[in-house]
This record gives C-alpha cells, sequence and structure tokens, in this order.
C-alpha cells in the first residue's frame, strides 16, 4: 500500500474485500437502519452510504484522467459534492445498496484498465491537493474502510486489514502534526512496537493496539482500548478525516 512499492493487484484485492464487506453491513439495513444516525455529526447511515457511492465515482474519474490525460474532476466542487450526498441520502435501503454496489463495482473496472505507467501520473483532487494516481487507490480503501465504522453497525477498527493501519496510522500522525491545536502526546502500538510523537517534548504517553490508536486518532474511537499516563484523561485531537 502506499506510492512506495505500489502493488495495484494486491491493493484492488484489499479495496474488493473491503468493499464486500461494507455491502453485507449495508444489506441488512432496512428502512428505519437507512435513516439512523451514523457516527458522523448530522448525517445518516443513509449520508455515509451515498458518500461512499458518490466517492467511488469521483475516484473513478481521477483514474480516467490518469489514464486518458484529459482532466476529469474528481467533483465539479465540494458545494457539488455536498449536495449530490445531500440529495441522495434519503432514497431507500435498496437504492442505496444498488448504488453503493454498482458505482464500487464501476470504480473496480475503470481500476483494471489503468496501465501500469498510469498509476505514476499526477492528478488533482477537489481540494486542490496533486498526488499521483496511485493514492486515489490508497484512498479509496481509506474511505471503505473508516466509513464502515461510521455507519455505527457492528463493524470496528479491529477488523481493520493490518496493512491498512500500519500505512494511516504515520499519515494520520503526519497530518496532525501540521496543525497548530493538535496536543503533545507520545504514541506507542503494543501489538506493533510503532512510536510516534506529536509535538514538543509531551508529558502524555497513550499506548494500545496500533488499529485503536489510529481510530482514536481519527475520531472514530473514544479510546477505552488505550491506556494513558502523564494525564489524567485522553486529549482532544483535530479532525482530520
Amino acid at each position: 500500500m502506499g506510492e512506495h512499492g505500489f502493488d495495484a493487484a494486491a491493493l484492488l484485492g484489499w479495496i474488493s474485500g473491503a468493499t464486500a464487506e461494507v455491502l453485507e453491513t449495508a444489506g441488512r439495513f432496512g428502512e428505519d437502519e437507512v435513516r439512523g444516525a451514523s457516527l458522523l455529526p448530522g448525517w445518516s447511515r443513509g449520508h455515509v452510504l451515498t458518500h461512499l457511492a458518490r466517492n467511488a465515482d469521483g475516484g473513478r474519474r481521477l483514474l480516467v484522467w490518469a489514464r486518458t490525460g484529459v482532466e476529469t474532476h474528481e467533483y465539479a466542487s465540494l458545494e457539488a459534492r455536498a449536495a449530490e450526498i445531500e440529495a441522495g441520502a434519503g432514497r431507500g435501503a435498496t437504492e442505496l445498496l444498488a448504488d453503493l454496489r454498482d458505482s464500487a463495482e464501476r470504480f473496480a473496472a475503470e481500476y483494471r484498465r489503468m496501465p501500469a505507467e498510469a498509476w505514476h501520473r499526477t492528478v488533482r483532487w477537489t481540494r486542490g491537493q496533486q498526488h499521483p494516481a496511485a493514492r486515489a487507490a490508497d484512498a479509496r480503501l481509506s474511505e471503505v474502510l473508516i466509513h464502515h465504522v461510521d455507519l455505527a453497525a457492528g463493524y470496528t477498527s479491529a477488523r481493520w486489514p493490518a496493512p491498512f493501519v500500519r500505512m494511516m496510522l504515520p499519515r494520520v500522525v503526519t497530518s496532525l502534526s501540521t496543525r497548530e491545536q493538535t496536543p503533545a502526546v507520545r504514541l506507542r502500538a503494543t501489538d506493533t512496537g510503532a512510536a510516534h510523537t506529536l509535538g514538543t517534548a509531551p508529558a502524555a504517553t497513550v499506548e494500545g493496539p496500533a488499529h485503536a490508536l489510529l481510530a482514536w486518532l481519527l475520531g472514530r474511537s473514544p479510546g477505552t482500548a488505550l491506556t494513558l499516563s502523564g494525564t489524567p484523561r485522553l486529549p482532544t485531537m483535530p479532525a482530520v478525516y
């Protein structure tokens, strides 16, 4: 995973497996469940499912750009993205599931069309970030795995694949390190031995399984699986995802 040592076929396998799991969860939802609250403030499960479907379409467009060289924007704008999610969130459970499945299949079909050299071509996301197209594959995996947790339907970070956690934890730490409001803290993964430091000379240390550290940093867990020293309570992290 990641741009270095990028293995397109292996990563598609991870994406396909994660997609099958979120489709299984969504397939259990009835009308009441899709109207139910997600972990994201102001969003129902219908919002999350619609976002995942539109994200697949946006990611597919980035891959088309990389493959053809023709600018094919992820979304028309951030406002258009938000409007599409809001417009689709109120659909019925059957329609939401079909959209999630069909959009994922379109993404996978375009993914398979990508020649090896296209993964290294630079494309631009809606917020202006420019990265090699390989990042679109990483991003799709992240979207499916993290937002599956957001469905609040029994799937937790404990089921995230270890390679994903290894890729994502240092990336999130790096992102947090650029934010002035990030508290100073040491992080230690008790299962992998990975260690990270946020801020200068932190007094607090937070320890736990790598997936639990990542879920807490992402705001997807209150940190009940973590232990801490040097502070009476877990510090509050700014939103990064």
